[in-house]
């Protein structure tokens, strides 16, 4: 079956098993996973849906979330657009009437459910955040996979002429990754996003260099990303004000040049210094740690990372990652956090020699640990490790061997970080970087999924299942444990509270 075609049937599959194209409100995707915004949640089939062949879990959030994989989803998202908006045009049934009392009872109901879930403040600012950052990743993989093939071609010594043309390449993007920072500011704040943009822009100027503030003379990037997005919260504010206050007659003219004007003003003799000493006291304390903590930190961050997922906690480092990158060039944080899906895998074959009479689980397991090696964690934790119980606390445990691991190899001074944010496992090695060439970063990192592999199968396979445990799953005509956790978050994204695990 052609592609194309493939990606259609897929998108035509999953349809009708949401409620058909009346019941979608909202169509999105990011890395790895379809995001629909529903109508009718009862309308869903999830039992059906986990049947689908390119379906590798769901997950309940703010939004219905559909697991298909990195590249799948991109290529199956606008296919299954279409069909909406075909079977919305086609559609000869007229949409249910319901009075407004019950559409407000309904919505009522729909926004206690989530407040009670996740809807904390902090965890939504942190969703806020993870929604500025998370577009700019595509274009982070692959000038940061440019970047190392450019930088292995001028260690080899190889194609010369092009070399120069590669790193104007990988190196564009981050030049002016504060403009687009402020841009995904401005329009997840609501304000307009070209104003955001503008301001944020001045951080990057050249022409700064020939202003002083604070008695130091500023530079071009000074703040980062992080001022970037200070800039653009601030410009927000100043332009909401100014919608209240200014004439309509002048709102045209008067509104966004007192938005860049005061905005670009607070930025330049505040912000600027303010963001670079913040981003600077990041790249020093990530330094120092592992430099001086390396196997311990990688310890605690390999074996904690999944849990920060589950609460949301996780999206806090999505700045901290692109200030690495755009101070350092590439996050030495990353690596380590990798290793949390290296347990994962490792427990997960535990799993499969541990319950030998239990066909539907070791099939999930066949089935989603392709995904698991190359990083999509979502399978592999959903469906096995956390409705088990024992095994997800014992996979993080073989995450944080591998963790620490590459955290001692920092410690000794060999840097092992990622020039991009986003992948994970095997499919983080084209964008490997360090201070020690290529082949001993390769190394290390290989070396932290081997231990975070063995370690995850052994405490797994020792520690991970009870008697009980064993008795009620190692089974052969028990059901595998659900692969989706209906209240639960993805591995690589998300904040909701995970389904309760059994026999912990």
């Amino acid at each position: 079956m052609a592609t194309e075609d493939k990606n259609r049937a897929t998108a035509a599959a999953i349809l009708p098993l949401v409620g058909g194209a009346a019941n979608v409100d909202s169509i999105a995707h990011c890395m790895t996973r379809l995001r629909l915004g529903l109508h009718d949640r009862s309308l869903v089939d999830d039992e059906a849906l986990k049947a689908v062949p390119a379906v590798m879990g769901v997950v309940e959030d703010d939004t219905y979330q559909i697991v298909l994989g990195p590249g799948t989803v991109a290529r199956v998202t606008p296919e299954f657009e279409q069909l909406v908006e075909e079977g919305r045009a086609s559609s000869e049934t007229p949409a249910p009437v319901h009075t407004a009392e019950e559409l407000a009872d309904k919505g009522a109901a729909l926004k206690a459910r989530q407040k009670a879930k996740n809807s904390t403040p902090f965890k939504l600012f942190l969703r806020r955040i993870a929604n500025i950052f998370v577009p700019l990743i595509p274009a982070l993989i692959g000038c940061g996979i440019i970047a190392g093939l450019n930088g292995l071609l001028v260690n080899l010594g190889w194609l010369t002429a092009v070399t120069p043309a590669l790193a104007a390449m990988a190196s564009g993007f981050m030049a002016l990754i504060a403009v687009f920072v402020g841009y995904n500011t401005a329009k997840e704040f609501g304000g307009t996003p070209i104003l955001g943009g503008a301001v944020a822009a001045i951080i990057v100027f050249p022409g700064v260099a020939n202003i002083d503030a604070f008695g130091q003379t500023l530079a071009p990037g000074q703040g980062g990303v992080l001022g970037a997005l200070g800039a653009a919260v601030l410009a927000v504010y100043v332009e909401k004000w100014c919608r209240r206050w200014v004439p309509e007659a002048l709102d045209v003219l008067v509104t966004p040049t007192l938005t860049v004007l005061i905005s670009g003003l607070v930025t330049i003799f505040g912000l600027m210094y303010v963001a670079g000493e913040v981003s600077s006291a990041i790249g020093t304390f990530a330094d120092w740690l592992l430099s001086t903590g390396g196997a311990g930190a990688g310890f605690l961050l390999g074996g904690f990372f999944l849990p920060l997922v589950m609460l949301g906690l996780h999206q806090a480092l999505i700045p901290i990652h692109t200030t690495l990158i755009e101070q350092q060039g590439f996050t030495v944080l990353l690596p380590i956090l990798a290793m949390a899906g290296a347990g994962q895998v490792g427990a997960a074959a535990a799993v499969y020699l541990r319950l030998p009479r239990n066909e539907s689980i070791r099939r999930t397991i066949r089935s989603a640990m392709p995904a698991g090696l190359l990083g999509v964690g979502e399978p592999l934790i959903y469906g096995v490790s956390l409705p088990l119980g024992r095994p997800f606390i014992t996979a993080c445990v073989g995450g944080a061997f591998g963790g620490g691991f590459v955290g001692l190899f920092n410690q000794l001074g060999d840097s092992v970080g990622s020039t991009a944010i986003g992948p994970s496992g095997w499919a983080l090695f084209p964008l490997l970087d360090g201070n020690h060439g290529l082949g001993s970063t390769i190394a290390i990192y290989a070396g932290g999924l081997l231990v975070g592999y063995v370690a995850g199968f052994v405490a797994t396979y020792f520690f991970g299942f009870s008697k009980s445990l064993l008795a009620e799953f190692d089974v052969s005509q028990e059901p595998a444990p659900s692969t989706v956790a209906t209240t639960g978050p993805p591995a690589a994204s998300g904040d909701n509270q995970a389904k309760e695990p059994a026999g912990v």
